[in-house]
């Protein structure tokens, strides 16, 4: 069976010039024809800054997906039945029969909060593991955060992706150490995956692992609109 996934960082749908806009956001996820999309920096009625929307009901609503949301940053409100909350987000066109947010409790007064959002979807008769995280700048936080997702994914039975904004050059020892176990999209010869900034990217700062079991029979980056966000889509197509 193949499938496309995709990991965009959308800065809660601000681009590089400056403006709002689900619909840019839209238009690149819709135009990739990716199934599976993890989403990084998304605001759910966080603040003015994306006009309080909830960005993941949006988007699946117009994109006619599944999704599931999982906050790392959570606001007080004056209306107390409104979250404002700002995380990682999913998009499947498969069914979403669990999901599941994981905090990253540890060092949490150091640095801004983060978590790992687990989505478990169903691929036909197949049952597939999506994870989608956004890590630290911190370097002990995000040895830390790795480990923990190391830990949380590599013994499930289950076919694994774990993709998004990991903050982490290829070749840095958490990189490393994410090969012990799993597959890089983007490594074994398929050349260098530079995703930002998304004018004239130099650096790559979003991936897509899999678990063994899962073959890589492509992967790019996507530069159609470039000014939809600071960063560049990573998609990749896999086969089960």
């Amino acid at each position: 069976m193949e499938f496309n996934v995709m990991t965009f960082n959308i800065h809660h749908g601000r681009g590089t010039d400056g403006k709002l806009s689900l619909e840019r956001i839209a238009k690149v996820i819709e135009e990739s024809k990716a199934d599976l999309i993890g989403l990084n920096e998304v605001d759910r009625y966080f603040s003015k800054r994306s006009e309080y929307i909830d960005q993941i009901s949006w988007l699946a609503k117009h994109l006619k997906m599944n999704h599931a949301f999982g906050e790392a940053i959570t606001l007080r409100s004056k209306d107390s039945t409104v979250h404002r909350q700002y995380g990682n987000a999913f998009l499947s066109r498969y069914p979403i029969v669990l999901e599941k947010n994981h905090f990253f409790t540890f060092n949490s007064r150091m640095a801004e909060g983060r978590s790992l959002l687990e989505s478990h979807v169903q691929l036909c008769e197949r049952l597939l593991k999506v994870y989608v995280v956004h890590l630290s700048l911190n370097p002990f936080i995000h040895k830390q955060q790795t480990d923990f997702i190391i830990e949380k994914v590599m013994n499930e039975p289950q076919s694994a992706v774990i993709m998004g904004d990991w903050n982490m050059r290829p070749g840095a020892g958490a990189w490393k150490k994410m090969l012990r176990y799993f597959k890089d999209v983007c490594d074994a010869g398929k050349g260098m995956c530079y995703t930002f900034p998304s004018f004239r990217p130099r650096f790559q700062l979003d991936y897509i692992f899999v678990s063994r079991d899962i073959c890589i029979a492509s992967a790019e980056v996507i530069k159609k609109i470039p000014s939809a966000s600071d960063h560049l889509p990573l998609k990749a197509t896999l086969q089960l």
